[in-house]
């Protein structure tokens, strides 16, 4: 339940609009990230799993620089390196994954922060922060999905790929924490203006 397409195409037409004016170098990442949609930020987390060839869960300035280049990211090497250290917060000449994904995220109302947390304690049946095939098997019914009904994909195959859909880009590990649920729908956030469009989207989807 991604954010609709006429959302995203607005949403990368808008940020596309902001950045001929923007100087913030965060924010011109972000931007950037958002006029390819709301998986934009997902995105790069992805090419940054790529190159984290030691599992570290962090990347210096060369594979940031390389991850960035990779993406298609237009950006000067002195920005880049104005960028990575807003995020090397304790200069130890790497950055964190997720904390640069979070910091990258587009800011939320706590109106939207609400509903989204909402929709994620009702599918955390268990209640321990963490939402997993388990947690599903209450919430979502599998037996209506297409690949379900044609028998090529077991019941918890399903509930696997609509994990994947909230799951970080570069740890598909079949559970799917707060953060990285809020990751997912910050991106579609951004694509909506309204905050009471985006409660009653979320309502709607989520039958809350």
């Amino acid at each position: 339940m991604a954010g609709t397409a006429r959302h995203d195409r607005e949403m990368a037409l808008q940020a596309k609009k902001n950045l001929s004016t923007c100087t913030d170098p965060i924010e011109k990442l972000r931007l950037q990230c958002l006029s390819r949609g709301s998986a934009g930020i997902k995105g790069l987390g992805r090419v940054f799993r790529i190159m984290d060839d030691d599992n570290s869960r962090s990347l210096d300035f060369k594979e940031f620089l390389k991850g960035l280049s990779d993406y298609g990211v237009m950006i000067d090497k002195a920005e880049a390196q104005e960028l990575f250290s807003v995020f090397d917060k304790d200069g130890s000449g790497t950055i964190d994954f997720d904390e640069f994904l979070v910091t990258l995220r587009p800011p939320m109302s706590n109106a939207r922060k609400e509903i989204i947390m909402q929709a994620f304690r009702k599918l955390d049946k268990s209640g321990d922060g963490v939402v997993t095939i388990e947690d599903l098997r209450g919430v979502y019914n599998a037996k209506h999905h297409p690949k379900y009904q044609n028998g090529e994909w077991t019941e918890d195959r399903v509930f696997r790929s609509f994990l994947d859909n909230f799951d970080s880009p570069y740890d598909k590990d079949g559970q799917v924490t707060k953060d990285e649920f809020l990751n997912y729908y910050s991106g579609v956030s951004a694509s909506i203006d309204s905050d009471a469009y985006f409660v009653l989207m979320m309502r709607n989807a989520w039958k809350l």
